[in-house]
């Protein structure tokens, strides 16, 4: 049955501001500040009469994440004018002075580092009235960066994790203590483990080095280590003095007892948005799976997330709520039965959970997992971006690798990823490995709703393209159209002697010129241009289990005629065990594997848990990596920077 989410039901809570990231709904909803938020909501239900203080206007938030029916809330009051006569927990919010009036037993003030607000106020209150404040909640000063600013979002580098043990299904998450990096010094990591019902299984610490070392999470180990049944939920982690930024990235494996099992994803990005994309309708044969990870201490409602067709109005929700911090898989097709490739559906997440997971089972009994990405809702089109082409050549890109065709199926499926995108203006541009273009393609000005998937071996024919090599998505505005720089595809990849596959998605970015257009090209440190490449491969302790690599060279202009682009080996303390250096040409790509780069011996050097360094002082590079297991199984995903 098809109903529309009602404008009442997305979560309203803050993801960004002005001044960037939002730490708030993060401190209210960490799951060591849950079970004290408990606490402190049945103290203040033995008052008689409990007033609410909301000096920065934060409270909106306590609300939708916590449940304070219990305690007898009589008034509601602010500092800003501009607030007063807003409905808050109920009432009309009152100016704080006219506190003096009124008879209260306690009084809630809604904010962190609140001694200075509660002092300004303090001569207002009654002798006997207890107060009360976010303070109550915080979390201990080891977790802490800035014990001076609660809210630095320092503070809450925090993730979650898809992590699966069960059914012979396996998880194991790699990453890096890249914020030693940045001069941190004792960064530790607090970890906690929920089952699918949101129960907390275990919650444990992670010892780190002072070094940018690998750090691996591996579920066999974890269940082995807690005494643990099979379960499939959410892994949350926190980092604890970072420093540089607070984005916790990671690389997500997915493998099985059977050889056939084996994927990657990106990390799930921390902020829960309100739209996502890029989720594929079934193809004949297939079921798909959304995997949502309710992200806060609060249920998620009936009917409050649901899908439609991208390009179609009417969405089908999900009528079952979902518990706080628990993992619920839906089935596409119990929402949108006609649904079918190569139509793409948006997933209307409310701010309730963090960006998906999907899972694809094929008729041939193997699986894929995948992630979707944030579709933003506050873009506009850019009637500058048909115009810098003249300055900054083929402006943004979207590259992606074109692996030998000769095995694999190389599908490009362009996706709107926000909501202004009403068309896609494009075209395909491919080259090979030594930076030759061999053909561009006009692809048309694609209707949102009406976006066909490109076969890239059938573009290119049996015999005019016999290695690796990659394409690139760009802007076409031959035929009108409009754009917003948020332009991304969802590439998937076949093999065709294990028929196993893989999916990615990514956006694009103005590559390698030093001329500047807004934020692009994007820096990860710093002000834009960002013209230089530190980029984390993470390796498999099998033997029988290589990690691929596909690095491209992409530029919007003319830049140096070769990078030079360091693989550095590295064991898991972060020592450099061994380096390789390699030129790519200029708009040109190369695949290469670690047991290709490194023999045996030198891979023994490196030990467990080694990890690779791909750097570059010369060029952006964009990369994408994977595990491959022989002729049975391969994952392949984009890569994280740092």
């Amino acid at each position: 049955m098809q109903t529309q989410i009602s404008q009442e039901k997305p979560l309203k809570i803050k993801t960004f501001s002005t001044t960037g990231a939002s730490a708030l709904f993060k401190a209210l909803g960490h799951p060591l500040t849950v079970p004290k938020m408990h606490t402190l909501i049945h103290r203040l239900s033995s008052f008689q009469s409990v007033a609410i203080y909301d000096p920065l206007g934060q409270a909106g938030e306590v609300e939708v994440l916590y449940d304070f029916s219990q305690v007898n809330i009589v008034d509601i009051f602010v500092q800003n004018v501009v607030n007063v006569g807003e409905q808050l927990f109920g009432l009309e919010a009152k100016p704080i002075t006219a506190i003096q009036q009124m008879n209260i037993d306690a009084i809630f003030v809604t904010t962190f580092d609140a001694a200075r607000m509660i002092a300004q106020v303090r001569h207002f209150l009654p002798a006997h009235v207890k107060i009360f404040s976010l303070d109550d909640v915080r979390l201990p000063d080891e977790y802490l960066t800035n014990t001076r600013n609660y809210l630095d979002s320092l503070n809450f580098a925090t993730n979650f994790v898809f992590f699966r043990e069960e059914k012979g299904q396996h998880t194991r998450l790699v990453t890096a203590n890249y914020w030693a990096g940045y001069h941190a010094k004792n960064v530790g990591l607090w970890c906690c483990l929920f089952d699918k019902n949101g129960n907390m299984l275990a919650q444990w610490k992670e010892l780190l080095e002072n070094s940018v070392h690998t750090i691996t999470l591996d579920s066999r180990q974890i269940k082995q280590r807690f005494g643990l049944g099979d379960f499939t939920g959410s892994l949350f982690l926190h980092f604890t003095g970072a420093m540089g930024h607070d984005v916790v990235k990671y690389a997500l494996d997915t493998y099985g007892d059977d050889n056939s099992v084996l994927s990657c994803t990106h990390d799930a990005n921390s902020w829960p948005a309100d739209l996502y994309a890029g989720l594929p309708a079934p193809r004949s044969g297939e079921k798909v799976l959304l995997w949502v990870q309710n992200s806060h201490p609060c249920s998620i409602p009936a009917n409050s997330i649901g899908l439609n067709v991208m390009g179609s109005g009417e969405i089908s929700t999900f009528d079952k709520p979902i518990a706080p911090f628990a993992t619920c898989a839906i089935d596409v097709a119990d929402l949108l039965p006609e649904a079918q490739w190569p139509q793409q559906l948006e997933v209307h997440a409310g701010k309730y959970f963090v960006r998906p997971r999907y899972e694809v089972l094929s008729e041939n009994k193997r699986s894929l997992i995948a992630h979707t990405n944030v579709e933003r809702i506050d873009l506009k089109q850019d009637p500058g971006i048909p115009t810098i082409g003249a300055l900054m050549g083929k402006g943004y890109i979207l590259p992606a690798p074109i692996l030998p065709p000769a095995r694999w199926k190389n599908i490009v499926l362009p996706t709107p990823m926000s909501t202004c995108q009403d068309n896609l203006p494009l075209a395909l541009i491919i080259y090979n490995s030594q930076g030759q273009q061999i053909m561009r393609h006009f692809l048309g000005k694609f209707d949102r709703g009406n976006i066909k998937a490109i076969d890239i071996n059938d573009l290119l024919g049996k015999n005019s393209f016999t290695t690796f090599g990659h394409l690139e998505l760009v802007y076409d505005f031959s035929q009108g159209g409009g754009a917003d720089g948020w332009l991304h595809s969802l590439f998937r990849y076949e093999d065709t002697i294990s028929g196993h596959a893989a999916e990615t998605s990514f956006g694009a970015h103005i590559f390698n010129t030093v001329l500047v257009y807004k934020n692009e090209p994007q820096s990860y440190a710093g002000r834009p241009p960002g013209l230089s490449t530190r980029l984390f491969l993470r390796l498999s302790d099998d033997e029988n289990v290589d990690a691929m690599c596909h690095l491209i060279y992409p530029s919007s202009a003319t830049w140096h005629a070769q990078s030079t682009t360091d693989l550095i080996l590295c064991n898991a303390n972060g020592a450099e065990i061994f380096k390789k250096t390699v030129h790519i040409a200029c708009s040109g790509s190369l695949l290469w594997s670690y047991h290709d780069i490194f023999d045996k011996n030198q891979r023994l050097s490196a030990g467990r848990d080694a990890y690779m360094v791909i750097r570059d002082a010369t060029c952006r590079l964009f990369g994408y990596h994977g595990l491959i297991r022989g002729n049975q199984a391969f994952s392949f995903d984009h890569m994280f920077g740092f």
